[in-house]
C-alpha cells in the first residue's frame, strides 16, 4: 500500500520568511535584554550582530534542515513541531554569522554581502567618533567580540528549543562536534596558507572541514534526527549532504574567481589575494608542476597572496587556470558530486513527497540548475574527502 501523502511542503521562500521571522523575534528579545544590562553594549555591539544576522544571505543550512525532518517526519506530526525545527533552523543561521565574521576578520575582507565588513564597519565608526586609538584595532577587537556573541546566542536558541528530553539528547552530540568542526576546518584554511601547502587533498579537506559539513552535511543530519529517522537513512543522507557540501564549496572557489562581484557580494579574486590554496588553485598547481609547465606555476605562485594584484594580472591569473584546464576539471567534478549527492539521496528513504525540494535544494547548492554530470566510471575519491 502507497504510503500516506505527505502534507503540503511550503515553497523555498515561505521557509526563508518563518526562519527569519523567529530570528527577528529571538535577536529583538536578546537586544532588549542587552539594552537591560548596559546601554552601550545594546547599541554598538548586539544590535550590530541582529543587523548582520537578518541582512541577508542564501539561508542554505536552514532550508537544508528542514527538508533534512521533512524528509522523515510522519504526516500527522509535522506542525506540532515545526516551531522547534524553525528555531533550530534559526540557530544554525547565527552560528553561520559568527563564522562570517570572524571570517572577515581573518582575511581582512573588506565587503560581506555586497556591504562593509562588520570589522571594517567597526573601524568607520571609531574614526567618525574621533575616537582614540587606532580605529582598525578597534575594529577587529569588536568584530571578534561580535562573533563571540552570536556564538553565545546561537547555543542559547540551540538550548532553548522546545524539544522533547529524548530529541534534545539525540541532536545535542551532532551540534557540538559541528562548532568543533567549523574551527578546525579554519584553523587548517590558515595553517595551509602559512606553510604553503598546495595539495589538493589537503585543500578538499578544508573545503569538507570549513564549509561542506556546517553547510550540508550536518543540517541535514540534523534535520533528520529531529524527526527520529533511523540510523541508515541518516548514513545515506549524510552521504548526499557531504557531496553537495563539497560541491557547493568548489562552486564558491570557482565564483571567488570567476564570478561577479555583483552577485557574489565580495570582491573578485580576494582568495588570490590572501593566497588561499583552494582546490581550484591546488588543482592548477599540481597540474603546472606535473606538466613541467613552469611559466603557468610562476603566474599561479606570483598572484597568490599578493594583495596589490592588479586586475591585469588576475585576468593572467585566470586565463593560466583556463589554459591548464583546472576550471573545468572543478566545474566538472562539482557534476559529479552532485550526481553522486542525488543517488545518496535516492537511497536514503525519504518520503515520496520530498524528493523533488531535495532534489532542487541540491542542484541549488552546487550551483547546477540544468543537472548533474552522469556519474563517472569509477569512484570519486573527493567523495570521501576528509572522512576517516
Amino acid at each position: 500500500m502507497d504510503p500516506a501523502p505527505h502534507p503540503a511542503v511550503p515553497p523555498e521562500d515561505e521557509i526563508r520568511r518563518s526562519v527569519e521571522e523567529v530570528l527577528s523575534r529571538y535577536l529583538d528579545r536578546r537586544c532588549a535584554g542587552a539594552s537591560l544590562m548596559e546601554e552601550d553594549f545594546a547599541r554598538e555591539l548586539a544590535s550590530a550582530v541582529r543587523r548582520f544576522v537578518l541582512g541577508g544571505g542564501k539561508r542554505l543550512r536552514s532550508s537544508f534542515l528542514w527538508w533534512g525532518w521533512r524528509a522523515f517526519v510522519p504526516p500527522r506530526s509535522a506542525d506540532p513541531d515545526s516551531a522547534a525545527v524553525l528555531q533550530i533552523a534559526g540557530a544554525l543561521e547565527i552560528l553561520q554569522a559568527c563564522a562570517l565574521i570572524h571570517d572577515d576578520v581573518m582575511d581582512g575582507a573588506r565587503l560581506r554581502r555586497g556591504r562593509t565588513a562588520l570589522h571594517a564597519d567597526f573601524a568607520q565608526r571609531h574614526a567618525r567618533a574621533g575616537m582614540t586609538g587606532p580605529p582598525a584595532a578597534y575594529g577587529t577587537s569588536l568584530a571578534i567580540l561580535a562573533g563571540d556573541l552570536a556564538l553565545a546566542w546561537a547555543d542559547d536558541m540551540f538550548a532553548e528549543a522546545p524539544l522533547a528530553p529524548g530529541t534534545r539528547d539525540r541532536i545535542r552530540s551532532p551540534w557540538r562536534a559541528m562548532r568543533t568542526e567549523m574551527v578546525a576546518g579554519q584553523f587548517l584554511d590558515l595553517h595551509a596558507q602559512a606553510t604553503g601547502s598546495a595539495s589538493p587533498r589537503t585543500a578538499l579537506r578544508i573545503a569538507y572541514l570549513k564549509s561542506a559539513l556546517y553547510t550540508v552535511e550536518r543540517p541535514l543530519a540534523l534535520g533528520a534526527e529531529l524527526a527520529g529517522a533511523g540510523p541508515e537513512n541518516i548514513r545515506a543522507l549524510r552521504a548526499a549532504g557531504r557531496c553537495t557540501g563539497l560541491a557547493f564549496q568548489l562552486r564558491d572557489d570557482l565564483l571567488g574567481v570567476f564570478g561577479d562581484s555583483g552577485h557574489t557580494g565580495k570582491p573578485v579574486g580576494d582568495d588570490v589575494r590572501e593566497g588561499k590554496i583552494t582546490y581550484l588553485v591546488a588543482l592548477a598547481l599540481s597540474l603546472a608542476d606535473g606538466r613541467r609547465d613552469n611559466a603557468a606555476g610562476e603566474v599561479l605562485r606570483a598572484a597568490l597572496g599578493r594583495p596589490q594584484l592588479t586586475a591585469a594580472q588576475l585576468t593572467r591569473f585566470t586565463e593560466v587556470l583556463i589554459d591548464l584546464g583546472a576550471r573545468a576539471a572543478v566545474e566538472q567534478r562539482i557534476r559529479r558530486l552532485a550526481g553522486r549527492a542525488l543517488r545518496h539521496l535516492a537511497c536514503a528513504g525519504v518520503d515520496a513527497g520530498t524528493v523533488a525540494p531535495l532534489t532542487a535544494l541540491v542542484l541549488r547548492a552546487a550551483g547546477t540548475p540544468d543537472g548533474p554530470e552522469p556519474p563517472p566510471p569509477a569512484p570519486d575519491p573527493a567523495d570521501r574527502a576528509g572522512v576517516r
